[in-house]
């Protein structure tokens, strides 16, 4: 059975259309309503002048002129300050709306995105916001505006005639039940097309984002054929429901909505033959049937239109609210005591477990390198100290509180990590270090020092434009600016996995000696560069092997074990 509960965080999110935003709406309305009895005054007009004609007063033909074109000139001058009103809370809204959707995003882990597709965020805030733009907040306007011109045009034609009033109402029926008919049928095929948005959005950016690997391996026809089979499907859905929309419009506007119109003007040219109305109220008739029958053929429409769009709302509050960051205890951004792992065992397959009854500690304002060959968990470590796992066996505390009862917030103000991976925004390089945050002149100073960028610095300036994703710099110039945040950052525990792999020798060996004199911090060093020189500078070396805590010690404890480090150290040299 379906379930149509709805979901209450998105109660928050519609609230953020109207935050600091109701005068704006309020005006939009008001001046959507003033046009009205502009409206409803031009009928009576017309109706006026018929009756003027049949009476051959010429005199009073002027005076209805006057002050007809005094009406039209009015309700122009009114719609373009209604325009206004309306565009300013529309797009206040949807940016108070669309702000407010990231923020709930960033507040997830980083396991918890992990987890997801970013493609279905760049659909609900792209293609979705579009929709509710003229679907959900423009239609709000029209809603409240047909539905009162609609109760006054009928107590308008009660005050002239209530049989001819009778008849319009029940031929009114007509269209509008054939536009409820079709109102959940739209509902359901504009959230397809949002689900198949959604889809296209996720391949796209993965076919564009490992654009080089498809020609490196020469697979563009393959990359081709995948593109081909989302956009054929998400056009498809368009297709089905433009198909729809067609067939109500087909039915409510070409067959329900003129029998109405036709019905009106036979039973009023009756009711005129006979004497009961005069020509005049017959072509005011005619003339209030238009703001019915746009009621009748839209409101219904756009009622809809607007449930569907509500129905996107209800999603975007599901997919923020999925995997969200975990509650838990906010811990200070100092270490004391350390970090201690007892017999943890963490796989992201419950059959093959990548770390196996792993037991070590790190000891505050020490330094630790961790050592192994490739796939031996080194990286999977690292992650899981971060908090990017959850579902690990045995313990892992933080000054004594496990982590997975930490809050991930406070946790990313006590450890940052430098990965293999660097990520860089197109932004210059200062920003890039910086994280568009504002820093004292001489920290940023001395993190480029210590990372290595001053001779980059000094060539291109801290405005160099970096390029998506540092396209404009090497490998190893991006390399630093991750470190160099993470230097800036100045968290108490620092992490690097293999931080230096993309540096020259030289330059490697600077940084990570510069890393190891940093005062009081607690560090954990991924490094496959087994030098003496540095090797020499830890507190304590971990060696892992498939997952295992092979050997621990210091440099010569370890190299004069001759064991599983030494057979290591002797390959790398």
């Amino acid at each position: 059975m379906k379930n149509n509960k709805k979901n209450p965080n998105a109660k928050e999110y519609l609230s953020s259309f109207y935050k600091h935003n109701r005068a704006a709406f309020a005006v939009g309305v008001l001046l959507s309503l003033m046009d009205i009895p502009i409206n409803l005054g031009i009928s009576w007009m017309l109706g006026a002048v018929m009756d003027t004609i049949a009476g051959a007063e010429l005199e009073r033909l002027g005076r209805l002129l006057a002050v007809t074109l005094l009406l039209i000139v009015f309700s122009g001058a009114a719609s373009i300050v209604r325009g206004r009103a309306k565009a300013v809370f529309v797009h206040r809204g949807l940016r108070q709306y669309k702000t407010l959707a990231f923020e709930r995003l960033s507040q997830k882990s980083i396991s918890a995105f992990a987890k997801e597709n970013t493609g279905r965020y760049l659909s609900v805030l792209t293609n979705d916001v579009n929709t509710l733009e003229g679907n959900y907040l423009y239609n709000i306007f029209n809603i409240v505006y047909l539905s009162v011109q609609f109760v006054c045009t009928l107590l308008f034609m009660l005050w002239y005639s209530p049989v001819m009033t009778g008849a319009t109402v029940l031929l009114c029926l007509l269209p509008m039940a054939g536009a409820l008919i079709f109102a959940p049928e739209m509902n359901r095929r504009e959230t397809a097309v949002s689900d198949g948005n959604e889809r296209f959005m996720a391949r796209l950016k993965d076919l564009l984002s490992g654009f080089a690997v498809l020609k490196g391996f020469k697979a563009e026809r393959q990359a081709e054929r995948l593109f081909d089979e989302e956009n054929r499907m998400i056009e498809h859905e368009k297709m089905r429901r433009s198909w729809w929309r067609s067939l109500l419009e087909g039915v409510n506007f070409y067959m329900l909505s003129p029998l109405m119109q036709i019905g009106i003007f036979f039973i009023g040219a009756y009711l005129a033959i006979r004497g009961d109305i005069t020509l005049g109220t017959t072509v005011v008739f005619i003339q209030l049937c238009n703001y019915l029958l746009v009621f009748v053929q839209q409101v219904p429409q756009q009622v809809a239109a607007r449930k569907a769009a509500r129905g996107l709302i209800e999603k975007l509050a599901k997919v923020a609210e999925e995997n969200a960051a975990r509650n838990g205890e906010t811990i200070p951004p100092v270490l004391n005591e350390g970090i201690a792992l007892e017999h943890v065992t963490f796989g992201y397959n419950e059959d093959t477990p990548v770390l196996k009854d792993l037991s070590m500690t790190l000891e505050a304002g020490k330094k630790y390198a961790l050592v192994g060959a490739s796939g031996s968990g080194k990286s999977t470590l690292m992650n899981l100290l971060m908090g990017g796992y959850d579902g690990y066996e045995g313990s892992v505390t933080v000054d004594g509180k496990e982590l997975d009862s930490v809050d991930p917030n406070s946790l990313y103000d006590l450890i940052s990590l430098i990965g293999q991976n660097v990520f860089l925004f197109d932004d210059t390089v200062r920003r890039n270090i910086t994280m568009f945050r504002e820093f004292p002149a001489e920290r940023v100073r001395e993190a480029v020092e210590r990372s290595g960028l001053a001779e980059l610095v000094r060539e291109r300036g801290e405005d160099y434009r970096c390029g998506e994703n540092g396209v404009g710099l090497s490998g190893g110039e991006r390399q630093r600016i991750s470190i160099a945040r993470a230097l800036l950052r100045g968290t108490p525990v620092l992490l690097l996995d293999e931080a230096t792999a993309s540096l020259d020798n030289k330059t490697a060996f600077e940084v990570t000696e510069s890393i190891l004199h940093l005062n009081g911090l607690t560090r954990l060093v991924v490094t496959h560069r087994l030098e003496a020189g540095l090797l020499e500078q830890y507190d304590r070396i971990f060696v892992l092997k498939d997952g295992a805590l092979r050997e621990q010690g210091g440099f010569k404890e370890l190299m004069e074990k001759k064991g599983y480090f030494y057979s290591l150290y002797t390959v790398a040299q």
